[in-house]
């Protein structure tokens, strides 16, 4: 309802002459009542009876702005700063908390309304997932922690040295197993979210020691990168490799699972500035992902019948966790170790999967698919012994753990040069049981007539087409040919296929290296047929005895035939159109996604049209030079 408020008039009266009151007593008080008349205070009564009460218009601002923003985006989402005020943690304690519980920031649909009218871009979360977390107990371990972290800086600021030793002895261990298998609930869950835990674990490996890199989680991803090698090794589960600018990259297969990651090449590590990289972020996704690796390896070895931790010959576990402080001893007792097959607890998982047959069943329907099944099984475990029977000694040259990876994933047997390289190694150079021996120079002083010289290039293609492909083109000195990605044609259908990969698909494919632009498409022109060589001169038969049908025999005469040629602009203007009738018929719920679509296959087009024109400048190129070369040839003979 709305009231009238009764004004305060404070008026300055004249004080009458000879008056010796103060002017506060001729002033009324604040607060008190104005006289009013008795009679103007009943009309009021009455029209404040008379008149209804006024209702709350919904429509006001002052309770426009509370109801606005009530439900929909403005509702469901909070910014960090909310968060954290909520959480009442630290900006580093709660991204800590985000990365072990797997909560990240959200880009809503309409940015404006998720702020609640606030411009700038500003930081959100699902409010649901900041409730999520508040019922964490890991929170009470971050206090705990920070509290005794303060006790320990008190005692030593009050030098009182023995209490903070045995503070710092009883500092609150913060454990995420039971997140682990709250976010990974079932065994393939933590197979598929593998390939980052792989990449950022087996960077950590290879790293220096360095202030801002506890060096316990660089021996840690050292100690859990080099169980699951022995693994995939034991399991031969290694799928395709392909070796880039970035590193190498490998592809293994578990339980129907394809697991990717990538290695770094053995170079130089060059120290960058904090500002460059975040090491403390990457150190809590590495505390994160060493436990999950731990578990996964714990899980493989039991269903490979392996005892774990992993017992090698001639190294005890107690043995090798102290070996692995030192860096040098760590690298070539990790490499060393993998030429060291796993010692089981039974039967071997690999003896067993050996064993395992596909039934055959007779399928009408789906006897493609089955036919196709059969055959990436057959591939698959051609795969798994490859290299079997196969003897490899690696030069000093080449990268020795990348090699001896891949060669006993496929059933070879690896060694190299005790001199150089520490470790079990099977054989010398000079056995003459070896049959390859992989070289990374242009030559090589002393060689052996038993044995294949070839360079490091042969064994990734083999494994990668699934066969062995002919040493002559990896010889040493020999231009190798292109190193091709295998993972190419798994994400994209519609792509540019260069011949070397359809000589690799396709044994009848032959490869055109000599001719820079397609002419033999040009020679080989089709003629039109010769229309009078196809009439027929056979002689008249009998007459018919039907009249009318005798009349059209007298009547016909062989004409020379018309070539038809079509008018392909108008063909092309019909499709066009056509096409654009279609495009209209499209639903206008699906026609934002009809054109990202189309606008993806066009820049595939032009990507495929650019690498054809890149490929036919190379080849003319390749063509001159060589030309060149013989023409230099030819003339420095008649000289």
């Amino acid at each position: 309802m709305t009231h009238q408020s009764s004004s305060i008039i404070i008026e300055r009266a004249p004080s009458p002459a000879g008056s010796s009151a103060p002017a506060s007593q001729l002033l009324p008080r604040l607060g008190s009542r104005k006289q009013t008349d008795p009679a103007q205070n009943e009309i009021f009564k009455e029209k404040q009876q008379s008149t209804p009460p006024a209702r709350h218009a919904r429509n006001s601002t002052v309770h426009k702005s509370d109801e606005k923003y009530q439900s929909g985006e403005g509702a469901r989402y909070i910014t960090r700063k909310a968060a954290l005020r909520k959480l009442q943690l630290t900006l580093r304690d709660f991204r800590t908390l985000c990365i072990v519980k797997g909560i990240y920031p959200r880009e809503p649909k309409h940015r404006r309304r998720a702020q609640q009218g606030k411009t700038g871009i500003q930081t959100l979360y699902l409010k649901k997932d900041i409730q999520f977390l508040m019922h964490e107990p890991i929170i009470w371990k971050i206090r705990e922690k920070k509290v005794h972290l303060k006790r320990i800086k008190r005692a030593r600021s009050m030098k009182d040295y023995s209490m903070a030793k045995r503070y710092a002895s009883t500092v609150p261990v913060i454990e995420i197993d039971h997140i682990i298998k709250e976010r990974y609930p079932t065994f393939i869950d933590a197979l598929r979210d593998l390939d980052d835990c792989l990449t950022l674990c087996f960077m950590f490996a290879a790293l220096p020691r360095r202030k801002t890199i506890p060096s316990y989680l660089i021996a840690l991803c050292r100690r859990l990168t080099l169980e699951f090698m022995h693994v995939v090794i034991a399991s031969r589960a290694l799928r395709h490799v392909f070796v880039s600018i970035k590193g190498i990259y490998y592809q293994v297969e578990f339980r129907g699972q394809t697991i990717t990651w990538l290695v770094s090449h053995n170079f130089g590590f060059d120290p960058r500035d904090a500002s460059e990289v975040d090491f403390r972020t990457m150190t809590t996704f590495v505390e994160f992902y060493s436990t999950m690796l731990g578990f996964v390896n714990f899980r493989l070895y039991h269903i490979m019948n392996l005892n774990y931790p992993p017992q090698l010959q001639g190294y005890t576990t107690e043995e090798l966790e102290n070996e692995l402080i030192d860096d040098r001893v760590s690298l070539s007792d990790r490499v060393a170790a993998l030429n060291i097959p796993l010692r089981s607890a039974g039967v071997s998982g690999e003896a067993a999967a050996d064993e395992i047959e596909l039934d055959q069943f007779p399928m009408s329907e789906d006897a493609e698919v089955a036919d196709e099944a059969r055959q990436k099984y057959e591939e698959t475990k051609n795969l798994k012994t490859l290299f079997n029977g196969m003897r490899v000694f690696l030069n000093r040259e080449v990268p020795r753990e990348m090699l001896v990876f891949v060669l006993r994933c496929c059933g070879a047997e690896v060694s190299w040069d005790t001199s150089i390289f520490p470790g079990e190694c099977l054989f010398n150079e000079d056995d003459e049981s070896i049959t390859h021996q992989i070289v990374d120079r242009p030559s090589i002083d002393k060689q052996y007539i038993s044995r294949y010289y070839v360079q490091p290039q042969w064994i990734f293609d083999s494994l990668n087409a699934r066969k062995l492909l002919p040493v002559e083109k990896y010889f040493i000195g020999v231009p190798l040919p292109p190193h091709l990605s295998p993972f190419s044609h798994e994400y994209r259908t519609h792509r540019y296929v260069p011949p070397e990969e359809k000589a690799l698909k396709d044994d009848s494919y032959v490869l055109k290296e000599d001719i820079p632009i397609d002419e033999t498409d040009l020679l080989d022109e089709d003629e039109s047929p010769n229309v009078d060589d196809m009439i027929d001169n056979e002689s008249d038969g009998e007459v018919p005895v039907d009249t009318e049908k005798n009349e059209k025999v007298q009547n016909m005469e062989v004409k020379k035939g018309e070539t038809y040629r079509a008018n392909k602009s108008k063909e092309r203007k019909d499709y066009k159109q056509m096409h654009q009738l279609k495009e209209k018929m499209i639903r206008r719920k699906y026609r934002n996604l009809y054109k990202s679509m189309m606008q993806g296959c066009r820049g595939r087009e032009k990507e495929i049209k650019l690498l054809k024109y890149k490929r036919r400048l190379h080849e003319r190129r390749r063509f001159e030079e060589k030309k060149a070369a013989m023409k230099a040839q030819h003339v420095a003979a008649l000289m």
